[in-house]
């Protein structure tokens, strides 16, 4: 990262965190951006050039988590797919569990402010999609349709894993290993109900399997 990019990832954090502090002093809906950029010592135009909206001030740090993971999966060399899945899970809970009582603000504030729970929502989504697409990239079937199918199933998994595990831990904070709530998780899907992309079924797979 060079000089500039550095002053400008500075600049993006500090402006992130002093919103952060303000939010939970004052409440999301009490908070101006004018504030914001004050605390932060920019100006509104500089903030809005890094953030456009309130709402993805509150989840900068989620969606960092989120693609920051996706990110890392698209750099990786081949791996078995249920492996790096798993990898892709770990790495988001690593990320949040350094910053507990950000990611409890985020949940109190996306339970009282509609707009946050919305981004959130679409951040959550665009996570599916985007390793949706990175694990089609990485599978292999003689039919497109199922391979898009088996890896959005698997994506929404891990989703669904990253969501259960992070809100038992937000009420729990004392009492429960992130890492290995994820791992349990990942053993139930592995044992069969949910698929995993480490296989996609050819053509004649149904009537081999069937009567």
């Amino acid at each position: 990262m060079g000089l500039r990019e550095l002053k400008r990832e500075r600049t993006r954090r500090l402006i992130a965190d002093k919103a952060f502090e303000l939010f939970c002093h004052h409440g999301f809906g009490r908070t101006t951006v004018e504030q914001i950029a004050a605390a932060a010592e920019v100006g509104p135009s500089t903030l809005y050039r890094y953030f456009p909206t309130k709402e993805t001030l509150v989840l900068e740090f989620v969606e960092d988590s989120l693609m920051g993971a996706v990110a890392w999966f698209r750099g990786q060399p081949p791996v078995d797919l249920p492996d790096g899945l798993q990898a892709v899970i770990e790495r988001v809970l690593d990320e949040l569990e350094r910053n507990p009582d950000r990611v409890r603000a985020v949940y109190e504030m996306a339970d009282q402010t509609v707009s946050v729970a919305a981004h959130l929502q679409a951040l959550i989504w665009r996570f599916r999609e985007e390793l949706t697409e990175e694990l089609v990239r990485r599978m292999s079937g003689p039919d497109p349709v199922v391979v898009k199918f088996t890896a959005a199933l698997s994506a929404g998994s891990a989703m669904n894993i990253i969501e259960t595990v992070v809100g038992m831990w937000v009420e729990n904070p004392d009492g429960l290993d992130v890492r290995e709530l994820a791992r349990r998780a990942m053993g139930l899907l592995h044992g069969g109900g949910i698929p995993l992309p480490a296989a996609v079924p050819g053509p004649g797979d149904n009537a081999r399997h069937g009567s």
